[in-house]
């Protein structure tokens, strides 16, 4: 009995063992869930580089598996980037093509999509792809491959086939061109985390000839600007007051909209959705930029971080976007 006792015992610490090692197992990310979490730093990237965000994304989910891989968990790496004759940062070692390959190893996710941007920038045999217009999402696709980034002769293919399958061609501000009546989505990706389309999506012919896809972009109706947009005109447009869509986009009489900039048709929130805390600003932000980006008020966004009515934001300044800093 005593022997039983001890097996049972003994099969019992196993068993719980197990369950235990399962509960603090990390989870694996679904492709969606990173695309929703780094989406922002593509459209960074291509604000600065001209690189298309719809190919830095769909590159990370390959290279990385989905943010998955040993190499991206153990190192930040999310490109697969080789340490090569130029590079003086930290390392470290993965099986790739060859064992115990040398990769480069970053601080953050930030550091290594900026270091991808760097090394397509910056190495000659890339030059040629940024000369193609930065919406041709299949020309770069074929370039890289061109280029030699990857061995994979399927590799343009796949990047394409994550592109349009995920509609990560929107983040390249081609979201009019594909935009159709009716159209429902198999797949969505999510700008700091709050472009759920949890709310239908509204589909509408503008003056002259504009495709616009509004929808809830931190719980107020909006779209993506364009060219040539004016508050005015888009009052007229949606059968407002021109000083509303002023006020809702903290706007002054005769400002425009830059291309690429949504455009609210609601008032914004006092705060940012859940998950999105903080926001570092980049080179060219200005702290309008930002309250639109999120759709967060510019005055709430100013009291939050204690600055003055006049006061502008500076590259690495770190923002509060829901709680006001003490």
């Amino acid at each position: 009995m005593r022997l039983i006792k001890r097996i049972f015992l003994g099969l019992f610490g196993v068993l719980v063992s197990a369950g235990i090692c399962r509960a603090y197992a990390p989870q694996k990310m679904t492709r969606q869930q990173y695309i929703d979490k780094f989406a922002r730093l593509a459209v960074q990237e291509m604000t600065e580089f001209r690189i298309p965000a719809s190919i830095t994304m769909a590159q990370a989910c390959l290279e990385s598996s989905d943010g998955n891989s040993e190499l991206t968990r153990s190192s930040n790496n999310h490109f697969g980037i080789k340490c090569k004759s130029n590079w003086s940062g930290p390392t470290v070692r993965h099986d790739d093509d060859e064992a115990n390959e040398c990769f480069r190893k970053y601080r953050d996710a930030e550091e290594s999509f900026r270091d991808h941007s760097l090394f397509l920038s910056t190495t000659p045999r890339y030059s040629f792809l940024f000369s193609y217009n930065p919406k041709d999402f299949k020309g770069w696709a074929y370039g890289l491959k061109q280029a030699g980034y990857a061995t994979d002769p399927g590799y343009p293919a796949k990047l394409i086939r994550i592109i349009e399958e995920f509609r990560l061609y929107e983040l390249d501000g081609m979201s009019g061109g594909y935009a159709r009546t009716g159209d429902k989505p198999k797949h969505h990706f999510s700008l700091f985390g709050f472009l759920k389309r949890k709310a239908p999506v509204q589909v509408a012919a503008a003056p002259g000839g504009v495709v616009r896809v509004v929808e809830k972009r931190n719980g107020a109706w909006a779209f993506t600007a364009v060219e040539g947009d004016d508050y005015t005109a888009i009052a007229n447009e949606y059968g407002k007051k021109d000083w509303q869509i002023y006020r809702y986009n903290d706007a002054y009489q005769g400002d425009a909209p830059l291309a690429g900039e949504p455009v609210y048709l609601q008032a914004k929130r006092s705060k940012a959705p859940r998950g999105n805390d903080f926001h570092l600003v980049q080179e060219g932000e200005t702290i309008h930029s930002i309250a639109q980006w999120y759709g967060v008020k510019m005055q709430s966004l100013r009291k939050m971080n204690g600055m003055s009515e006049t006061e502008e934001v500076h590259a690495g300044q770190q923002l509060s976007l829901r709680k006001k800093i003490r």
